[in-house]
């Protein structure tokens, strides 16, 4: 056991200096800007990007990249440089202060923690607030006759709500809602940003929880409840930066303050829309944007051009074939590093525990299986505070998952070989070593590469997870997909990774009965 512990030690080892793999010094190191999963997120991310690169700053994307607890954790431990934050999100979610109704006070306030506990800045905010509104439709609105959040009050018994889980658990959120408009909601569904508006609209639920500036409101030609109470706090959109930004690329904060106050509901709604409803690249609507600022690149310099909207899928796959040809080369590498890795620690592991005491064994190979219970996407955000964001956090989350199949079937698979040949082999005098390379190990070969193949699939579909920690793959398009409602982004991440998976197994197939021994049903 203890070999096995110095085998994972070492391979951690490994892995951990290639955190730094660009060799870069600080100086040349580019500006890493992230989003959070949704429209809006992902087109300020854009904005901010293209103005960077307007001045000859060179700029490392990471949309998409989680939610506030991942993003915030990966700005304030240096894995990346700026991401788009609001002002009520800043007090509340990291905070964990109760709300204020002054705009100016929560800026100041947010501004002035942020600096003392994290050295983490609040750039002075873009010019818009976009708040938390509760929406319907417009036949519940009139069947209830409901126009403000006290009047939803005597109906809620009646309604079903889905809302994101981020504003399931926060104060300023269903907690608080509840508590001020004394809401009694007949059932609470969890739903993701990206398909809650069309769970409204198809009438699975009856409320939602949105954002003041969202596109797919006026799509759905949804009603907005008046916040007549004044619950909901101040959300003032504004650039969050690293203290390494701060100290030494002074040039990319001047850069990101021209955006300061040239924002306001009104232009972003419009942009917004653009994104959601009618299907436009971000970076094409963000060089629109900045390019009426006068901050950005001329449009034309953006290739980005929309796809149309009655492109088939195989036209729309063709089209992306280079870009989604590189996503699945990386997703492979992701795989491929990971599985190698499970493979030379578990198999040894297994071996080892397949000749020792079957109990003690038993107990090693559960306490393995545990790491299967951990969410995939919790391990992921556990890794970001020790390696960072990329590749390196990616690898050793799949290395993890990978390794149960493997050691369980390894350890079966030498346990329960033929007792009739191994008897038959030590009546010849073979020695234990023997025994194990000439014939323990030839007829668990079969059962170590299932546990192979089991792996292998499970990495692949887990890797797509990776996206939400800047680690690429087809997890990127299946992640920006569902934040900007676009099935075929999807499935153009989704299809590829399945005939992965499936061209995976068939290779390791192959290679099972190559292994099989002859003579051996």
């Amino acid at each position: 056991m203890r070999r096995q512990i110095l085998i994972v030690a070492a391979f951690l080892g490994i892995l951990i200096p290639f955190r730094s793999l660009n060799g870069q010094t600080a100086d040349s190191q580019p500006v890493v800007i992230a989003s959070k999963p949704f429209a809006e997120s992902y087109l300020l991310a854009e904005m901010f990007t293209q103005v960077l690169e307007a001045q000859g700053i060179r700029v490392d994307r990471r949309p998409g990249l989680g939610g506030t607890e991942i993003v915030f954790g990966a700005l304030r431990t240096g894995a990346i440089d700026v991401y788009p934050e609001y002002t009520g999100t800043g007090m509340l979610a990291i905070l964990g202060e109760p709300p204020q109704s002054d705009a100016n006070a929560v800026f100041g306030r947010v501004s002035r923690e942020f600096t003392a506990r994290w050295a983490v800045r609040w750039l002075p905010p873009l010019g818009f607030e976009n708040t938390y509104v509760i929406a319907i439709r417009k036949q519940t609105a009139d069947e209830y006759e409901l126009r403000t959040l006290s009047d939803l009050a005597s109906a809620s018994p009646q309604l079903r709500a889905g809302f994101t889980p981020d504003f399931i658990g926060r104060e300023d959120g269903l907690e608080g809602l509840r508590a001020t408009y004394e809401l009694r909601l007949a059932s609470v569904r969890p739903l993701m940003q990206a398909v809650k508006y069309r769970a409204l609209a198809e009438g699975a639920v009856d409320l939602i929880d949105g954002y003041s500036t969202d596109g797919l409101i006026e799509r759905y030609g949804l009603v907005v409840l008046e916040d007549d109470r004044g619950f909901f706090p101040p959300y003032q959109a504004a650039a969050l930066v690293s203290a390494r930004l701060q100290q030494e690329k002074p040039d990319a904060i001047a850069a990101l303050t021209a955006l300061s106050g040239r924002l306001d509901a009104r232009i972003m709604r419009a942009l917004n829309r653009r994104v959601e409803v009618d299907g436009e690249p971000v970076a094409r609507v963000a060089a629109d944007a900045l390019h009426q600022l006068g901050l950005g690149r001329m449009v034309e310099q953006v290739d980005a051009a929309p796809a149309a909207p009655n492109e088939s899928l195989t036209a729309y796959f063709w089209e992306r074939r280079t870009a989604l040809s590189k996503l699945a080369g990386r997703h492979l590498l992701l795989v491929a590093l990971s599985l190698l890795a499970a493979v030379a620690v578990a198999v040894p592991l297994g071996v080892m525990l397949g000749l020792a005491d079957a109990s003690a064994a038993e107990g090693i190979v559960r306490a393995v299986g545990l790491l299967q219970t951990i969410p995939s996407i919790a391990l992921l955000a556990f890794m970001i505070p020790l390696l960072g964001i990329g590749m390196m956090p990616a690898l050793v989350a799949l290395f993890l998952y990978s390794l149960y199949p493997i050691v369980r079937n390894t350890y079966t698979g030498v346990r329960d070989a033929s007792p009739e040949a191994v008897e038959a082999a030590r009546a010849l005098g073979m020695s234990d070593a023997q025994v194990l390379r000439y014939v323990r190990l030839p007829l668990a070969a079969p059962a170590i590469m299932a546990g192979v193949r089991t792996s292998a699939v499970i990495a692949v579909g887990t890797a797509t997870l990776a996206a939400f920690i800047g680690a690429g793959g087809l997890g990127d398009p299946i992640v920006a997909g569902l934040a900007l409602s676009d099935t075929r982004m999807i499935l153009s991440g989704a299809i590829p990774a399945a005939l992965l998976a499936l061209g995976m197994d068939t290779l390791l197939a192959i290679t099972e009965r190559w292994v099989h021994p002859r003579g051996v049903d």
